[in-house]
Order: C-alpha cells, then sequence, then structure tokens
C-alpha cells in the first residue's frame, strides 16, 4: 500500500511539474508579446505627438484656396472667376462679394477677393460672348422671341433656341439651361419690318429654324414671313400662356362683376396698407398682363372669404369684427363669381402646367382635355373648349412623331432673372447690364470661363454696350443733373 500510494504521489508531482514547466513557457510568451506591445505604444505616442505638431502648424498656417492659376491679364484665376459670376447669378452683384468676404474672413483666407464692379464686368463679357457662340449644326432648331420693357421707351427683343430633339423628356419643363441665346437686342421701335430685319440676320448667322414660338404679338408674329420665304414648311406658334390670357380676358374680363371687383380691388390696397390689416393688402396686378397673374389674386379672394367665416383666426388677431367688415366684407358679395373665375383660372393652370411639361405632339388635345378634368358652370366651359380649340388648330401644324414647346413662359422668367440681378435698377430703365443677359441662363465652370473671356474682351464688351444701348436712361438722368448742378 505504501509503494502504491508512492507511485500515485510520484505520477500527480511529474504532472505538476509539466504544468510549471508549461506555465514558466506561457510566461515567456506573454512577457515577450507585452514587450512587443510596449515598443509599438512608444511608436504609437511618437506619431501622435508628430501629428498634433503637424496640426498645430497647420492651425498656425493661414487657410489656402486650391490651385487656381491666373488667367492672363487678369488678377484671379478661373475658378475664382467662376464662383463669383455664380455666387452673383443667384444672389446679385454686391452680395457676391460680401459672401466672397465672409467666407475669407471665416476660414481668415489671405488675398485679395474681386469687387462687385469687376465680377459685373466678367458677367457682361461672358453674356456677350454667349450671344455669338456658334450653335451646333442642325435642322430641328426651335426659336423663342418676346419683347420686355422697362421704363422709358426702349423694348428689348430676345430670341432664344432649343433643339427639339434634345427637348426634356414628357413631364419635365424646359430649364434654364436648355436655352441658347440667339440676340438680346434693344430699340426704341420694333414694327414688323424691324422684328423681320433681326429675324433675317439671325438665319444668316444660324439658318432658318423647324419653328418660331411667340406671344402672340403681331410684329412678332408677321415677320416670320422673311423666314418662312426660305423655309416655307416652318412653323409659327403662338404661345399657349398669352393665348390662355386673352380667353380669360374675352370671358371673365368682359363680366361687369369682374369689373366691380377690380375697382374695389384697387381701393382696397390703398386703404389698408397703412393699416393694421396690411398683411391681408391685396396683391399687385399689371394692367397689361392682369389675366397672366389672376391666380394670386383669386386665391387673395378666396382666404379672406374664409377669415369672413372664421373671426377666430390668427389671421385675424388684432382686428375688430366692425373693421373687418369695413375693409374686406366687400368680398363676400363676390362669392359665387370668385368660385367661377376660379374654376376659369384652374383649368387654364392645368392646360399651362400640361403645355410646359408635356410641349405639343399629336394628341395633345385629348391628353389636355383629360388632363382640364371636368368643368361644373359655362364660363369655366368656354375657356377650356376654346382652349383645346387653340391647341387643337397647332397640333395639326406638326407631323406625327414630331414634339414642340408651344410656351414662352422659359423665356419670360429668363426676363426676371435678368431683373432680379437689376434689383432696383430695373425701374430705371435699361443699363450696360443687359450685356450680361446672356450669362444668367445657365452655371459657369472654369473651363467656359476660360472660353469665353478668351472671346470677348472688355474692349468688345463695352463696343456691344455703345452699339446697342447707347445713352441709357441712366446716363441720361446723370446728365441732367449734372448740367443742374454746374448751371447753380
Amino acid at each position: 500500500m505504501l509503494w502504491k500510494s508512492r507511485e500515485v504521489h510520484a505520477q500527480r508531482a511529474e504532472k505538476f511539474r509539466k504544468q510549471i514547466v508549461d506555465l514558466f513557457k506561457q510566461n515567456k510568451q506573454q512577457e515577450a508579446l507585452l514587450l512587443l506591445a510596449n515598443h509599438e505604444t512608444d511608436q504609437l505616442r511618437v506619431q501622435i505627438k508628430n501629428l498634433q505638431a503637424k496640426v498645430q502648424r497647420l492651425e498656425e498656417q493661414p487657410a489656402r484656396l486650391p490651385a487656381d492659376p491666373v488667367l492672363p491679364c487678369h488678377h484671379y484665376g478661373p475658378k475664382m472667376i467662376a464662383l463669383s459670376i455664380n455666387l452673383a447669378r443667384n444672389g446679385g452683384l454686391r452680395s457676391a462679394e460680401s459672401a466672397l468676404q465672409l467666407f475669407h474672413d471665416a476660414y481668415e483666407i489671405t488675398g485679395e477677393i474681386p469687387c462687385w464692379t469687376t465680377i459685373r464686368t466678367w458677367m457682361q463679357r461672358v453674356g456677350v460672348a454667349a450671344i455669338d457662340l456658334p450653335l451646333e449644326a442642325a435642322d430641328d432648331w426651335v426659336w423663342m422671341a418676346d419683347h420686355s420693357c422697362q421704363v422709358g421707351n426702349d423694348k428689348v427683343l430676345v430670341v432664344l433656341a432649343v433643339r427639339a430633339s434634345k427637348m426634356p423628356p414628357p413631364g419635365t419643363a424646359l430649364k434654364h439651361e436648355d436655352l441658347h441665346v440667339l440676340i438680346v437686342q434693344p430699340g426704341t421701335q420694333w414694327k414688323t419690318e424691324d422684328v423681320a430685319k433681326a429675324y433675317e440676320q439671325l438665319a444668316k448667322k444660324y439658318g432658318v429654324p423647324m419653328a418660331l414660338v411667340v406671344d402672340g404679338a403681331p410684329e412678332l408674329r408677321d415677320a416670320a414671313e422673311v423666314l418662312q420665304k426660305q423655309r416655307p414648311e416652318m412653323l409659327v406658334l403662338n404661345d399657349f400662356k398669352h393665348k390662355a390670357a386673352n380667353i380669360m380676358k374675352a370671358t371673365v374680363g368682359k363680366d361687369e362683376q369682374f369689373t366691380k371687383f377690380s375697382s374695389l380691388l384697387g381701393s382696397t390696397r390703398n386703404a389698408v396698407q397703412q393699416t393694421e390689416l396690411a398683411h391681408l393688402r391685396p396683391p399687385s396686378s399689371k394692367p397689361k398682363s392682369r389675366f397672366m397673374n389672376l391666380a394670386a389674386i383669386l386665391h387673395w379672394a378666396a382666404m379672406i372669404m374664409w377669415l369672413l367665416d372664421h373671426p377666430e383666426a390668427k389671421g385675424r388677431a388684432g382686428i375688430t369684427d366692425e373693421r373687418f367688415a369695413e375693409k374686406l366684407g366687400w368680398v363676400r358679395e363676390f362669392s359665387e363669381e370668385i368660385a367661377i373665375w376660379n374654376e376659369c383660372q384652374d383649368v387654364v393652370s392645368a392646360g399651362v402646367t400640361f403645355m410646359n411639361e408635356q410641349g405639343l405632339f399629336r394628341g395633345a388635345t385629348e391628353a389636355l382635355r383629360e388632363s382640364m378634368g371636368e368643368t361644373s358652370c359655362s364660363m369655366a366651359a368656354e375657356v377650356k373648349q376654346r382652349l383645346l380649340e387653340f391647341v387643337q388648330e397647332s397640333e395639326r401644324l406638326l407631323s406625327e412623331g414630331q414634339r414642340l414647346p408651344i410656351s414662352t413662359e422659359i423665356l419670360e422668367s429668363s426676363f426676371g432673372l435678368y431683373k432680379q440681378l437689376e434689383r432696383q435698377h430695373s425701374r430705371g430703365g435699361f443699363t450696360s447690364l443687359l450685356a450680361a443677359f446672356g450669362s444668367l441662363l445657365r452655371p459657369v465652370t472654369a473651363e467656359t470661363v476660360k472660353r469665353d473671356l478668351a472671346r470677348t474682351s472688355v474692349k468688345q464688351m463695352r463696343a456691344w454696350v455703345t452699339k446697342n444701348l447707347g445713352s441709357t436712361l441712366t446716363s441720361k438722368r446723370q446728365t441732367a443733373y449734372k448740367e443742374f448742378a454746374n448751371a447753380a
């Protein structure tokens, strides 16, 4: 028994000895791993220290803009010029300079920024270059022509172009960047022969278009005969929105109640603008384009009738019931008529949206009829029927498979871009900034800046201004004041 017990203890001791040897080996391995980890940790600490030092050096250095080599004969590179022009397109000239200064100040960027007058000159040069830019050779160009006028007797004829084969897909309206500027030409009078001469010059330069879309002005439409002599198959299409406005004028405008409503609208506008009801002031309407902007007025009238029925509304806070009824209660008298006029406007709005997004094509009449929906009053039914007849007459001119624009609304909105750039000067007649019109349709890039500034120098831009504008209304005003000051 003692011998057996001794053997058992010996085996157990041998087992423990082997475990101790294994543990010693593992301990040495762990010590080696720990040493390696400590070495790597030391290396990482050194790297972190170096990176922190590098970050500190970078923070101490002023921020720098990306590489932008200066253009020949300029103080700035094409990237800065493109950025400045795009900022001015969206926010105005002085705002572009302010935005650049704020950015430089916020990031402590060294270096000069262009002043707004420099940005103005860049836009004028890019605009003139856009007018003279050659078009790609094709026989499916469509022209859009319209006039814009401001204070004084000057009118500007603008013709834009788009290829029929490159129109946006159905359901998408034309965008400014889809268009090309052919002419921006001011003049004191635009008779048919004057417009015909402008058309003929464009035809010599770019070729006769497939179609010409005009707003219905006789001088714009009749002058197209000079083009049809060269290309008899050329189509002349009237703008849908202007046609709709004329139909509204012939229906809603002849309503005696509408005449009375318009009169009260004008007197109310003056009566409430300096009172506690100023926020309910009716929207302004231009006499010449009243029926193209009728939706805002009818929307206002619907809102006022709702407020009349809801005296607890927040829109009436601070206004007594007597005061509200005194100044705006008259709108309720036209509730039935307003509902009818609204339905007419709904028909027009549906039609304008459809034609802008779908264009003119064979089958457009039936598609438009479905888009307009049903009408519940005779006046709206008449407006709808006359619009459908107009579209049917227009689509008969097209061949199967053709799809063309039949709206100059995108051209009118380009006039809006120009007035937005002019800001308060838009009320003072056309200025030399008209040369920048061509720069407003699409964002510029560094590459297009290089191309356009190389094509059009400051001298050429000023020559264009002198040739097309001469003495502007602003310069004449300044001359008159200067003469008066010298005489005094």
